[in-house]
């Protein structure tokens, strides 16, 4: 069995070598995330694979010699393969840790518009997750995306650039949805009032409720609930 502890650190030194930097800070510009993520790596022993792939891709960089510091330091390794993106990577199989869930990340802006929502070339990133922990908490890992959120109509429920897991298999409210409205995406508390109707809220009372009627031409989809937000403590 892989001590990831012990693993951990090497794929780092080989990621800083592959982007010719010397720093965990270059490395977390590189890749869009804090400074402590990557100290995290070390810290934790966890095994960056999504970084290891991105690098793969990007700078063609060995794949089995990021993560295992074995054969050649460019070239694409080959096993198993996975779609990151629009691309097609061959894998190594031993890369993947079956205790743990990939979700794709995906901005709403980027996301809007008719037929686009949740294609591949619009993931931002991915987050693992440990697969029996959601299992707990009753989500199935299959049917969960993570949006960006934008703006500020959620209040303090939400901020601009929180991160959110949405449930693909929960779609009947009351609570906090993602909604398909005419081509652009939005997170709304859905409330049912008499008749059949939803009642959209905005948590931030600068924004008025609205009044929805998901049987007549009004073009209002549930995309899935909100089940757990990632972002910074206020």
């Amino acid at each position: 069995m892989i001590d990831k502890k012990l693993m951990a650190p090497g794929v780092l030194e080989r990621i800083k070598e592959a982007l010719g930097v010397s720093s965990d800070k270059e490395v977390a510009e590189y890749f869009g995330i804090s400074s402590t993520s990557v100290h995290n790596w070390k810290r934790r022993g966890s095994i960056p694979y999504d970084e290891c792939v991105e690098l793969a891709i990007a700078k063609k960089a060995g794949l089995e010699w990021l993560l295992f510091g074995e054969g050649v330091a460019t070239g694409t390794a080959v096993a198993s393969s996975r779609a990151i993106g629009h691309a097609e990577v061959r894998v190594p199989a031993r890369a993947y840790d079956a205790s743990y869930s990939a979700i794709p990340i995906y901005d709403i802006e980027a996301a809007a518009g008719t037929g686009r929502l949740f294609d591949d070339e619009l993931v931002e990133t991915t987050i693992q997750f440990d697969t029996e922990q959601l299992q707990r908490d009753g989500l199935d890992p299959s049917q969960l995306v993570g949006v960006r959120v934008r703006g500020d109509s959620m209040g303090e429920t939400l901020h601009d650039g929180d991160r959110v897991l949405v449930d693909r298999s929960s779609r009947t409210p009351d609570g906090v949805f993602l909604l398909r409205m005419d081509d652009g995406l939005r997170i709304k508390r859905v409330q049912r009032v008499a008749g059949g109707g939803w009642m959209l809220i905005s948590d931030n009372g600068r924004y008025q409720s609205e009044l929805v009627d998901p049987l007549s031409n009004q073009n209002v989809e549930i995309i899935g609930e909100c089940v757990m937000r990632l972002g910074r403590i206020s």
